[in-house]
């Protein structure tokens, strides 16, 4: 934080704080929400970086595929996010996919 101002990794969680239970929004979403345009995979990162365990529900962030990003290099956060996902009712399967239709957040639209 500069001056004040929260820093990406901070905007990104809060703008995962606003995903509700039961619900998934894509890294391209939280992305354009915070007002990063294609910055996804930034967004990824900046959930690594959470201290585990965390009040930030980043288990509610997934690809646009509608997968759980599986990967080794993960750490076993994936398996935890699969768990964690069906804890909510959301049905993943054992290669991670999830109907990301069905369960995908929309925000509400911005006040004017």
């Amino acid at each position: 934080m500069v001056d004040g101002t929260p820093g990406f990794d901070q905007r990104v969680w809060a703008a995962v704080g606003l995903v509700p239970a039961g619900r998934l929004a894509t890294y391209g979403q939280i992305a354009e929400l915070i007002g990063a345009y294609g910055c996804a995979r930034q967004v990824g990162w900046a959930l690594r970086r959470l201290p585990l365990p965390s009040e930030v529900p980043w288990h509610r962030i997934v690809n646009a595929r509608g997968c759980i990003s599986l990967s080794l290099a993960r750490e076993g956060s994936d398996w935890m996010q699969r768990q964690l996902l069906l804890a909510e009712g959301i049905p993943v399967d054992e290669q991670g996919r999830l109907p990301l239709r069905r369960y995908l957040w929309r925000p509400p639209p911005p006040a004017v």
